[in-house]
């Protein structure tokens, strides 16, 4: 049986990653956002997970409109970083943990969810961004990382309780992992993507603090109620992008009923997008 150390929702901006990659973090324009994540990389120091299970959305770099897969569950051993048309972000290689995954996958696979088994899968700045803001700029990433892709992409995307379901799902294989590393395993959850933004059309740059503030309350108090948000109220109020939230859903499902807010960070902008942060831990 593993231990849950927390679930932590994160928005996965590009720009984040491009400022770290270019020592921008001390400029004007970013230096009050990394000063406000610094008590969130402090806590996953005194964590130290042995593994993070990643749930974020490929940007047409591992998937393209030919093969959209609704969730892909990464067993490799490991993940290079994508080339996302600028060379790949000049990042660790991510290392994953392939006992675990394949154990999640039979899991997740006989508890009804058809899971798209990828061998072979890129990972970019939907994965590597949070890795990022999360454990900074060291030279290997000090964890194993299972990443755990949906599509927010292409319509139709799946809805918040099938996310929500499937943190549920997750935490049931995790309880129920009997590998040779399984009684000292600490686990992390990361639900990455949004906050409220959009990045074209006549709303381009749209944000909606109150939102976001709102979805971050109602996914630590009521996250059963909060996943039956249906997909046009995301776009109506969170932008073309705020779909991606539903991610959230899988972290929060994969936490017990009642949690403990730990740490939130929101930050507007980064980029032209809404940038939000949150830890969670199960209660005591």
């Amino acid at each position: 049986m593993t231990t849950i150390i927390g679930g932590i929702g994160t928005s996965h901006v590009p720009a984040v990653g491009a400022a770290i990659d270019h020592g921008k973090q001390e400029e004007p324009y970013w230096r009050s956002y990394f000063e406000k994540i610094q008590p969130a990389r402090e806590w996953m120091a005194s964590q130290r997970p042995d593994v993070c299970i990643v749930v974020y959305n490929d940007h047409a770099s591992a998937f393209s409109l030919k093969l959209i897969p609704t969730f892909a569950l990464g067993v490799a051993t490991e993940f290079q970083p994508a080339d996302e048309g600028y060379g790949p972000r000049q990042v660790p290689t991510v290392q994953g943990h392939p006992e675990l995954a394949w154990h999640l996958a039979e899991s997740l696979i006989g508890d009804e969810f058809d899971i798209t088994i990828a061998n072979e899968m890129d990972v970019d700045h939907g994965l590597t961004v949070p890795l990022s803001v999360m454990f900074g700029e060291p030279d290997a990433w000090p964890c194993r990382i299972i990443p755990l892709c949906v599509n927010v992409i292409q319509y139709p995307p799946p809805s918040g309780k099938r996310c929500f379901d499937l943190g549920r799902a997750i935490r049931r294989a995790l309880d129920s992992y009997d590998g040779s590393d399984a009684d000292s395993m600490k686990v992390a959850v990361f639900g990455t993507g949004g906050m409220s933004h959009q990045l074209q059309g006549e709303r381009a740059g749209l944000i909606n603090t109150d939102f976001d503030h709102a979805f971050m309350d109602e996914l630590i108090a009521q996250p059963g109620v909060s996943c039956g948000r249906p997909h046009d109220e995301y776009i109506r109020e969170a932008g073309s992008e705020g779909i991606e939230l539903v991610m959230w859903f899988v972290m929060r499902g994969a936490l017990d009923d009642h949690v403990d807010e730990v740490f939130r960070m929101h930050h507007v902008p980064t980029s032209n997008t809404s940038n939000g942060l949150l830890i969670l831990q199960n209660a005591h």
